[in-house]
């Protein structure tokens, strides 16, 4: 541990927080060792979080923009000082929280940890280009290798060098002959055919026009050379690189470039720049999809979804049944002109008649192809003769002012991958620049595993100009890829969109990229970074946050899982409890230190406390659901059988396919069958026993809304129920009131000073702003007539300061709120208050308070719930509550799966679905379906694995 010297002594560097009191914490006073890995544990809503983030990292950040100039801070604005006395020894802080990703479609991967810039870097100076039409390599010319070209080729032959001007343009171009006559020239070619150049000439300024000066005109003989190349290179001046060789007997044409160019068909590419290659960029994205890699396209069975409905019916959806409307009349006077029957089926139309509605024309391929951007206004709202009813859903979808309109006509088509680019998001040039053989899409589609490989035997590949050029280039992405495989992910492909990541990935892809920066002296907070990650990746974690702390780092962790804990330099447990009955230090030291304690951390730790495994595995109800032939991503055609009336676990290692089977391709399926959701699944083959399933209902990471008025009653949706209470309260029937007076967002009841916030701003300019209690409602929210209503002697406000114990206690008699208000408390949540800001909420009680408004509607019995790690944030004695829960919707007939690596859950899972073996290309296959008692003989299973030891605690 680092010491520094005081006087004659050595002691420990310190970080010292004295009186804390942020949230829930209670005055604590506590020293945390620097450049050591220190991980706060303890129950959810006990305070981990207040102390690391709100409390220590608040603080390193206020204080760096404290360090602006008064005048500077105005405009970046400042942070509230945390509510803690004093915090000595910090040192300049990073947070790398689970922040929600950037939901971005061009954000990747490679984008957010800037090896894909370093690849556009290296395939801009160090690739090969190929020409696209012939796949051979293409070359740059000199002038000197021009000349030799011509002469080798060409020799004895009349011919005119010729410098392009202008290149598919409209105009005139009066002023251009004028100026290249006084320049002494006689000839220009124009559109294929040489003329001589007289005064006043001009073109056709509505055509388009292709325009050559004529430099010279000689014959191909050796004693011609000088002037040849004194011709070239007037010609590349005048020509900007680019040259046209006519052959006067042929009339043929040959392209010279100083560019990259193909020999035998003269196309030629501009010298790669690193936007060559970006699909970000104007300069190398597909045309057609601008880099998205993906296209909306007109879904004919959205069209038309019914083919016995005539028109007159409402069979073609966008035009829907027969009314007085505009459209319909085009369509009246369409069908009067070409003779058809509105009556008809649609399926009994000939394709001609029914093509005229649809593209009006008669063939599909002769629709007209609007550039939307040159449309003018009237055009866009307002066509003359119909337009038919895909070009006109097209110009709707891609230019309608209104994001109603646009999302109608989205409504009719489905989001294909881009025929032009096949995905890859880059033009067609850009894909013909290789390096070794592959260009930047194909080696984007790697895992980072084998990229690195890939990478690693490159330079032996390479030609040894290009190695020189990519020595430093090869060094930055080994390195960058290195640091992404030491913290678990060896799965994920640069082009892989940041939207699909966990909380867990991304926030392991920001400490593989803080790890790279080679920082020293710096304090990192870090949430739970275990997150979505399997026991058998822990390893590389807890080797990357080791590496962080030995180049010189303070470490700090809120974290639940053991490995990391026991892993700790110095570990602090916050508790007792949760909420209230939290916020106190209940041990610290070294793990063998806390064991010896007594906490409810120290006891599970230790083995003194277990969550138990059942005695007998459910039976199930004997039905299933048999999902064949899946396809999605990584998924190797598995077929997969859903035992219903049982608590299904999926586990596999990070990136074998879990979210794949049941987000994107079960989710989607059940949500069709039972609420004709838009939503489609990734391919698979069939399913069977849908029947036995009415109601399906998942339960995602998304988190909860987060703004300050936001509260668990107004999420769980029962504070309307509560205030239809009040307002059926006698005194306020009389009054008038209903019940939007006992809501504190609207007009009415609400204080009229605070507007319902219970806080009132006090805005300090350049210090940060204060939050002070309203002092007209006494931060109650609402006015003196709406907290005189009263219910069971309680007001509005006394019922949103209550905790969840307190209210399922005070609406025992109402069992409708009952209900709702009971499932909170079940899941642990009973020391939260009813009208507690969400903002204050930690991220395993946002996310049982969305847990506990999907539990409180009523199951069927036919239920399927769908949860994806829900032990996010929990505490082992949290994962006991959970799992308490969720046994008991299976005991009434409900159907639980949930995704998930923690092995307390995986023991007590009635049915095992193994994913893997490994993650990515090496993953997507069903390795084991069964118990538990049966996964821990599979040998090829690293979930078997470590379960076998869990399964020895028992």
């Amino acid at each position: 541990m680092k010491k520094k010297k005081v006087g004659a002594t050595e002691v420990l560097e310190m970080i010292e927080v004295t009186g804390a009191r942020e949230h829930n914490l209670k005055n604590i006073d506590i020293q945390l060792p620097k450049n050591q890995l220190v991980v706060f544990t303890g129950v959810s809503g006990s305070g981990k979080s207040s102390l690391a983030f709100d409390t220590i990292y608040n603080e390193g950040q206020r204080r760096y923009m404290e360090s602006f100039s008064a005048y500077a801070r105005q405009f970046v604005g400042d942070m509230e000082r945390p509510d803690v006395d004093r915090i000595t020894g910090l040192s300049p802080v990073i947070s790398i929280e689970q922040k929600t990703t950037n939901k971005n479609p061009r954000s990747t991967v490679g984008t957010i940890t800037e090896v894909y810039d370093f690849l556009r870097l290296l395939y801009a100076r160090a690739s090969d280009a190929y020409s696209y039409n012939t796949g051979k390599q293409m070359t740059k010319f000199s002038e000197e290798e021009i000349v030799d070209n011509i002469f080798s080729k060409y020799a004895k032959q009349k011919i005119s060098l010729l410098a392009p001007l202008v290149r598919g343009r409209k105009g005139h171009y009066r002023e251009l002959f004028e100026d290249i006559r006084k320049k002494g020239y006689l000839k220009v070619r124009v559109d294929g055919e040489v003329k001589d150049l007289v005064p006043k000439m001009q073109v056709d300024r509505y055509k388009i026009h292709d325009i050559e000066v004529v430099v010279d005109r000689l014959a191909v003989t050796p004693d011609m050379k000088l002037r040849l190349s004194q011709s070239v290179q007037k010609s590349m001046q005048v020509g900007k690189g680019l040259l046209f060789l006519l052959l006067n007997d042929s009339n043929q044409v040959v392209q010279y470039s100083r560019q990259l160019m193909c020999e035998d068909t003269g196309i030629s590419y501009e010298e790669p720049s690193p936007n060559s290659f970006s699909f970000n960029s104007p300069y190398g994205a597909c045309p057609t999809c601008k880099g998205l890699g993906t296209v909306y396209q007109v879904s004919m069975e959205k069209i038309i979804p019914d083919w016995s409905k005539s028109i007159k019916e409402g069979a073609i959806a966008p035009l829907g049944e027969e009314r007085e409307a505009y459209v319909y009349k085009q369509v009246q006077q369409l069908a009067k002109k070409h003779k058809i029957d509105l009556k008809k089926p649609v399926r009994d139309l000939p394709d001609a008649q029914l093509n005229m509605v649809l593209y009006a024309t008669e063939k599909p391929g002769e629709e007209a192809d609007f550039d939307f951007d040159e449309l003018s206004a009237a055009d866009r709202v307002y066509a003359e003769e119909f337009e038919g009813v895909i070009p006109q859903l097209k110009r709707w979808f891609a230019s309608a002012s209104s994001d109603g309109i646009r999302e109608w006509a989205e409504g009719f088509m489905d989001l294909t991958t881009c025929s032009s680019c096949a995905g890859a998001r880059l033009r067609k040039e850009s894909l013909w620049f290789k390096v070794d053989g592959k260009n930047i899409a194909e080696i984007s589609q790697y895992n980072l595993d084998k990229l690195l490989i890939w990478f690693n035997g490159l330079e032996q590949r390479l030609t040894p100009k290009q190695r020189v050029i990519a020595k430093d280039i090869l060094k930055e992405i080994r390195e960058r890829l290195q640091f992404l495989l030491d913290v678990g992910l060896s799965y994920l492909t640069l082009n892989r969109a940041t939207k699909t990541l966990s909380g867990g990935e991304s926030q392991r892809i920001r400490l593989a990229t803080q790890i790279g920066s080679q920082l020293q002296g710096i304090t990192y907070v870090l949430d739970e970074p275990s997150i979505g990650l399997h026991q058998r990746d822990n390893h590389r974690l807890i080797t990357a946050l080791q590496n962080l702390r030995n180049i010189g780092n303070s470490v700090l962790v809120v974290e639940h899982d053991k490995d990391i804990m026991m892993a700790a330099d110095y570990l602090v447990d916050i508790g007792p409890r949760a909420g209230k009955f939290g916020g106190e230090i209940v041990a610290q030291g070294t793990p063998k230190e806390v064991l010896d304690s007594n906490s409810e951390t120290a006891q599970y730790l230790s083995g003194k406390k277990n969550i138990d495994v059942p005695e007998a595995r459910r039976k199930g109800s004997g039905a299933s659901l048999d999902l064949k032939g899946a396809k999605g991503n990584n998924l190797k055609n598995v077929s997969v059988k859903f035992p219903l009336g049982k608590l299904i676990l999926v586990t596999g290692v990070s990136g074998s396919g879990k979210s794949t089977l049941i987000n994107d391709t079960l989710y989607p399926i059940l949500s069709q069958y039972c609420y004709e959701s838009k939503q489609k699944p990734l391919e698979y083959k069939s399913i069977k026993g849908l029947e036995h399933i009415d109601k399906v209902i998942e339960i995602d990471q998304s988190p909860i809304g987060r703004t300050p008025r936001s509260n668990p009653a107004t999420y769980c949706g029962f504070f309307t129920e509560i205030r239809q209470l009040f307002a059926a309260v006698p005194e306020a029937k009389i009054r008038g009131y209903a019940a939007g007076r006992f809501s504190f967002n609207v007009k009415g009841g609400r204080c009229d000073m605070c507007e319902g916030g219970g806080m009132r701003v006090i805005e300090m300019n350049f210090l940060p702003d204060v939050y002070v209690h309203c002092e007209k409602c006494n931060g109650r929210r609402y006015n003196r007539e709406t907290l005189e209503i009263r219910y069971k002697g309680k007001s509005i406000s006394d019922v949103l300061d209550m905790t969840v114990d307190e209210a399922v206690e005070f609406f025992q008699a109402v069992p409708y709120l009952y209900r709702k208000i009971k499932v909170l408390q079940e899941v642990g949540l009973g020391y939260i208050t009813l009208g507690q800001s969400a903002v204050t909420l930690s991220g395993g009680e946002a996310q049982r308070v969305k847990l506990a408004t999907e539990l409180s509607k009523k199951d069927t019995g036919k239920t399927f719930y769908i949860l994806d790690e829900p032990t996010t944030g929990l505490h082992f004695q949290d994962i006991q509550h959970l799992l308490d829960v969720l046994n008991k919707l299976v005991d009434r007939g409900n159907t639980v799966l949930v995704i998930e690596h923690n092995l307390d859950v995986i023991k007590v899972a009635d049915h095992i679905i193994d994913i893997g073996p490994e993650g990515g290309d090496g993953g997507g296959q069903v390795l084991f379906e069964g118990t538990p008692e049966e996964l821990i003989k599979v040998k090829e299973s690293h979930t078997a694995r470590f379960l076998k030891e869990e399964m020895k605690k028992k």
